[in-house]
């Protein structure tokens, strides 16, 4: 009878799983050692824009040449000195990257709201949110402010009951108010402030006056204009909702859209189809490439004895590139180029076109060339996507890779039915955490609209654009853009039928700052991780998400003007203190709640009181107080015996004292930005105070990166 093996003793196991198992799953990464360099120079981008504070001309030259010395240490040493070196020397890079790019994108900012006569040339035509004209302007001049101090670009938006649009190139002068780029609404919220640094847009602003045209100059602008005019041309020939969803993914001009189609693909997450990015990019070259080599495969010797895939190729990277240009150009649609570009350049180098590898140099090109995409929505979901499906594919041929004899019509289709299923489901479960913590929501039945959608989509709606492209010359367009226009009606109509399901959206709650860099470095993790340890990069996902579901929201939101505050009631439920005005910032306030009311639904709910001048509430015990104007200071200061917080919007006299009570003025909201009070549960413990301003840190796009 044989004896059963004793077990091994502790210490073997110890060796097994611990320093000897870690150090060979260290190795096992070495054949796959490029991957990670994207990763690492995100890591150092990621940490200069979490600087509180905008590092001086001398620490930015002494970060790139410790970088600079880290890369040499790693090129001379072996092993995981090398390996060490070689990933502190990338994060130093990143980290002087997206300083570099910040400090090149630096232009004039308006310093003070101003209301006269600006005069600047048009260069383009949009919708606000509000769906009102909107204009971006270059060549601005503002009467009593100096060249220098002048903003390059400035974007407004027309309101009134007839508004008149000018044309691309209009030069203009128009009585309107401007104003800084608004600080976020809220501490750690959306900073608009670095979103329009980076545009180029020194100051927003609006008006309710009618404009002159002065001259005209389309210099340098035929290409926008071109594209506006084919945006129009295309909804004049279809109806409105599906002439506005062909002008987006054609043109990409967003003006056309109807704000319900909009909001119902949104709720059953199909909004990325309204986007030109990957998919719309990788549909329109895939379709050029396949129909080409189909082409070429007619003609025998052409298709055996030249190489018509890398023709095929080439005209798809042509195809791309036009489409690139064709589209405005977005950042969005450039990072999908180069991703796509990446693609067929490895097919003409007679590489693997699709591999982790190709996603990683798409990647590390678009960081480099715009390092402040990284923490965009678009190039976290993006890349995401990319990356699970080819994961996800790569492990599912293995499956199939021993299948031999021939395959019969009915397993391909039931494998091109599979591969609509899993990519759907891949790219949904990869995306979903990212548009939840980004957009505050999730789509309970967004695989089953995905399902529906995206083969219209793929098969009928993008390779109809390309064959209306072609026959345009020829004045039959038409021929194709009235089924495209069929399909795009049938997506619409899918969208608003699944978003009047019952529970279709949920709205889940802001997280906290931490949540999204744990998260996005367990997903990275392990989907680059080879080896057992792979399941290991499950925990940070996890943590990330326990964390995201304990955030606590702020018991009171003052806005930066002073002009509304949002309290919690004892539902947890905000109620501002107006039902108008303030509505951007009100709105984003009740969806980083997870609050889908509208701001005159939340003003409704009962909490506020008049009292006086201005209204009070209380909220956990704690009496809150809230006046607008000069009229409302006599108030103010007598409030602030009752009450325990103490709001106006004006400025307070230096001569008045307001008393025992947290008093906020419109010149304490100047230096704070919007401020956020976390009130102590049975009013023991101070008061915690958060302000936009300290979170947001002292940087180029603030005003204040001194």
């Amino acid at each position: 009878m044989p004896i059963a093996a004793p077990h091994p003793p502790i210490h073997i196991w110890t060796r097994r799983l611990g320093f000897r198992a870690f150090v060979s799953n260290l190795r096992a990464q070495a054949q796959d050692r490029f991957l990670w360099v994207p990763v690492f120079l995100a890591a150092g981008i990621a940490a200069y824009f979490a600087l509180p504070v905008e590092p001086d001309t001398g620490t930015r030259i002494a970060v790139f040449a410790a970088g600079l010395c880290c890369a040499a240490l790693g090129v001379w040493a072996r092993g995981g000195i090398a390996l060490i070196s070689i990933g502190l020397s990338l994060f130093l890079m990143g980290l002087s990257l997206g300083a570099w790019r910040a400090h090149q994108m630096q232009a004039p900012i308006l310093g003070w709201p101003y209301y006269g006569v600006i005069e600047g040339r048009v260069v383009m035509l949009d919708r606000s949110a509000s769906e009102a004209p909107r204009l971006t302007l270059d060549r601005v001049t503002m009467a009593p402010i100096s060249p220098p101090r002048t903003p390059d670009r400035l974007r407004l938006s027309l309101h009134g009951q007839s508004v008149q649009v000018p044309q691309i190139g209009d030069i203009i002068r128009i009585e309107a108010r401007a104003l800084p780029p608004s600080p976020a609404s809220e501490p750690n919220g959306f900073d608009f402030q670095r979103h329009a640094y980076f545009l180029g847009l020194g100051a927003v602003g609006y008006s309710r006056k009618d404009f002159e045209v002065i001259d005209h100059d389309p210099s340098g602008l035929w290409l926008t204009r071109a594209r506006l005019d084919l945006s129009r041309a295309i909804q004049a020939r279809m109806q409105a909702g599906a002439g506005g969803f062909a002008a987006a993914i054609l043109t990409g001009d967003r003006a056309g859209l109807i704000a319900t189609d909009v909001e119902a693909m949104r709720d059953t997450n199909i909004a990325h189809l309204l986007a030109i990015s990957g998919l719309h990019m990788g549909l329109l070259t895939g379709f050029v490439f396949t129909a080409l080599r189909v082409i070429l495969a007619l003609f025998p010797r052409v298709a055996l004895y030249y190489p018509t895939k890398k023709w095929a190729a080439i005209a798809a990277l042509a195809a791309g590139g036009f489409y690139l240009a064709l589209s405005g150009g977005s950042v969005a649609t450039e990072r999908a180029y180069i991703q796509v570009a990446v693609m067929f350049t490895a097919v003409l180098c007679d590489r693997r076109a699709i591999s982790l590898r190709s996603v990683a140099i798409a990647a590390l090109i678009v960081l480099i060339r715009r390092p402040e995409t990284l923490l965009s929505p678009g190039f976290q979901m993006s890349f995401a996507a990319t990356a699970a499906l080819v994961v996800g594919f790569g492990a599912l041929s293995r499956l199939f890779t021993g299948r031999t004899g021939p395959r019969s019509w009915g397993w391909r289709l039931g494998m091109a039915v599979l591969g609509v299923v899993v990519s759907s489901i891949l790219a949904g479960a990869a995306t979903a955490p990212f548009a939840a913590m980004h957009f505050n929501r999730l789509t309970t039945y967004g695989l089953v609209a995905n399902l529906i959608a995206m083969p219209i989509m793929g098969i009928l709606v993008m390779p109809l654009g390309v064959v209306a492209g072609l026959l345009a010359p020829f004045g039959l367009a038409n021929l194709a853009l009235y089924p495209m226009e069929q399909g795009l009606t049938l997506i619409l109509s899918v969208a608003h039928e699944v978003a009047a399901w019952p529970r279709a959206v949920r709205m889940v709650v802001s997280p906290a700052p931490l949540v999204m860099p744990v998260f996005a470095a367990g997903f990275v993790g392990g989907l680059i991780w080879n080896g057992p340890m792979r399941a290991a990069f499950l925990l940070p996902m996890g943590v990330a998400l326990w964390i995201s579901g304990q955030s606590p929201r702020p018991d009171i939101l003052i806005a930066p003007s002073a002009r509304l505050v949002g309290v919690m009631d004892a539902a947890g439920l905000r109620v501002p203190s107006h039902a108008r005005g303030e509505r951007f910032v009100v709105d984003l306030w009740l969806e980083n709640d997870g609050d889908r009311a509208t701001q005159p639904e939340a003003a409704a709910r009962p909490l506020w009181q008049a009292e006086g001048a201005g209204q009070a509430a209380t909220v956990k015990g704690y009496r809150v107080w809230h006046g607008r104007g000069e009229a409302a200071l006599a108030d103010a200061l007598s409030a602030c015996g009752a009450a325990d917080v103490v709001i106006l919007a004006a400025r307070l006299n230096p001569s008045d004292s307001p008393g025992p009570c947290l008093f906020f003025d419109a010149r304490d909201m100047a230096r704070a930005g919007a401020v956020a009070l976390h009130l102590p549960q049975g009013g023991i413990g101070p008061i915690a105070i958060e302000t936009s301003r300290a979170s947001q840190g002292a940087r180029l796009w603030s005003g204040r990166s001194r």
